[in-house]
């Protein structure tokens, strides 16, 4: 390869993300979990705004990461664990939430001798007992502290029991009364909920688990993740009360939900709000391969609408969006624009190990992966976007071949060099992070200025473990061609056999990549949103049966997005 020396482009203050979010994710400490290989995983994330900053909690991490602009997170290592536990779980689905100028955070336990850590410098690890043992205990625990100062504890996780609320003591944090009944799925009505990644309820039935609260105009917006972690359709549903305590009604779509795409699902997570009080959640991504709950984190924007519907925004949900600098209404996208360059173009590579092949790096799925024979240096992977486009963004998402931890890791790295050309002859350089002491497993790069390129090549320097393998190589700007038609003949096919269920169909648009499908049951909130790639047909099952819907298509390109077609109503 013929170099041309230019030097790494310099890198101003981030103003965008993509994910997953790059954080240094921890390998599964628990040793039945990592039989089928050891690997990375997370998920039942927690954010909350302390003191200017933003602070991230997650299952067993033996940590949590702090952020002052929700892109750079710094980790800080802690053990929450007493030496008498004998557990795996360190913090496993963590409540994690702010009382007066306190922070405080109680992991999921079936026992009583679990502490409450309280902390008014989390930032410097600075943390003690609030209460030595938390009798009432709690698995998927989430607390709520409401403007008169009163404090709630929700917890449950369960394909059989509710969701439980009750109120404690802010001072003791002992229990005042007995634990209350607050809410139950019901897969019978809402289609969304029944278990399953085809939602057919033939294996188990479906579980509700990770409560969270959010007050907003005096109502109530009770969360919960559903109907199972391992697949595409998790999601986090709600329900509106007049009280903490209930009744507690759903909404009939869940608000957090993104089933298609690269990296799916958006489960079990929580509400936050940004310096600037802009709504936004985060959420659960399922990967799965490896084992069940082999899994990542994603933020997405989200608010309550004129009407106190509370929303997410998923569309392009895992394509680059722009940070918060301002309030701003999150019913106006902050996509960027830039779309995908790369989808099923060529790919070269250095070697390939097994099946493990090539175009798996570009197929649009988190769950796949392209692996070189080694983890040496050298390894390169090169994607070929077609022809010469404007590229804004990058983002590389390592996958775990061969790697040998469990629990977390601080001293791993990655390190390589990213380099554009617009013939596959003469090279420049792209990013250089061959002098990288920092672990990025989904790093995404952000260009101070676009380039022309047609071919991308990535080349290892050094994996933390294991081979060098890659689940995306995901280039982001335009074509630089014409956008896509307008879907025509977008057909939802509802039954009465069963309401839940509808069959969606279309002509599809010769140069469209993907689609982008969007649902409701008011015609002028569509919030849920389902990315597909390389189809025109989509099996929708997660309707409420006893509500109209309505529905809108778009098709996507590299160069850009349709018009959306007229909203469709369907009895």
């Amino acid at each position: 390869m013929l170099i041309v020396s230019m030097g790494a482009f310099a890198q101003k203050k981030q103003l965008t993300y993509c994910n997953p979010i790059n954080l240094d994710y921890g390998y599964t400490p628990i040793p039945n979990f990592a039989e089928q290989g050891k690997h990375r995983a997370t998920a039942d994330p927690v954010i909350v705004t302390y003191k200017g900053d933003y602070y991230l909690f997650s299952t067993n991490q033996w940590g949590y990461w702090w952020s002052s602009d929700m892109y750079n997170w710094k980790f800080v290592s802690k053990n929450f664990l007493r030496p008498e536990h004998k557990v795996y779980d360190d913090l496993c689905a963590p409540s994690v939430w702010v009382q007066g100028d306190t922070m405080l955070v109680f992991g999921s336990t079936y026992s009583k001798n679990f502490p409450i850590w309280m902390s008014t410098d989390p930032k410097n690890n600075e943390w003690k007992e609030a209460v030595h043992e938390f009798e009432i205990g709690g698995w998927d625990p989430a607390h709520f502290v409401d403007d008169d100062g009163k404090l709630y504890m929700y917890n449950g996780s369960s394909n059989s029991y509710p969701l439980y609320g009750i109120e404690l003591n802010r001072k003791t944090f002992d229990p005042i009364g007995t634990r209350k009944e607050l809410l139950l799925l019901n897969p019978e009505r809402y289609g969304w909920q029944r278990f399953g990644e085809y939602l057919d309820n033939t294996f188990l039935d479906p579980f509700m688990e990770g409560a969270w609260v959010t007050k907003h105009n005096s109502k109530y917006y009770l969360q919960y993740g559903a109907p199972g972690t391992e697949f595409s359709g998790y999601a986090d549903g709600v329900a509106v009360g007049p009280t903490p305590l209930g009744p507690f009604e759903h909404q009939s779509n869940p608000f957090s939900w993104k089933p298609g795409g690269f990296a799916r699902g958006a489960g079990h997570g929580a509400t936050y709000q940004d310096k600037w009080k802009n709504y936004w959640h985060v959420s659960t991504i399922a990967i799965s391969v490896k084992n069940n709950f082999e899994r990542r984190l994603g933020i997405w924007p989200a608010g309550f609408d004129n009407d106190d519907v509370m929303y997410m925004d998923a569309a392009f949900g895992d394509y680059p969006h722009y940070l918060p600098t301002e309030a701003q209404d999150h019913l106006k996208s902050g996509f960027t624009g830039w779309m995908l360059l790369n989808y099923n173009k060529p790919v070269a590579v250095s070697s390939t190990l097994g099946s493990y092949y090539a175009n798996n790096a570009v197929d649009e799925s988190i769950k796949t992966y392209w692996s070189a024979k080694t983890g040496n240096k050298g390894e390169w992977i090169q994607t070929d976007l077609g022809g010469v486009s404007t590229v804004n963004a990058v983002q590389i998402n390592y996958a775990d071949q061969d790697a040998e931890f469990l629990g977390k890791r601080q001293d791993i790295y990655h390190q390589y060099k990213l380099w554009y050309s617009t013939d596959g002859v003469k090279w420049k350089i792209l990013k250089d992070k061959g002098t990288n002491k920092t672990d990025v497993p989904h790093d995404y790069i952000e260009l101070e200025q676009p380039v022309k390129a047609r071919f991308i090549k990535l080349e290892n320097i050094h994996m933390p473990t294991g081979k060098f393998a890659i689940s995306g190589l995901r280039v982001f700007g335009n074509g630089n061609q014409s956008t896509p038609k307008s879907v025509k003949d977008f057909v939802v096919l509802r039954t009465e056999k069963d309401k839940r269920s509808a069959w969606l169909k279309w002509a599809p648009v010769e140069d469209a990549y993907a689609y982008n499908i969007y649902i409701g049951t008011e015609p002028d909130k569509l919030y849920n949103c389902i990315m597909v790639y390389n189809t025109n047909e989509y099996w929708y099952k997660g309707m409420d049966k006893n509500k109209t819907y309505y529905f809108s298509i778009e098709a996507i390109n590299e160069s850009g997005v349709a018009p959306k077609t007229e909203v469709a109503k369907v009895n």
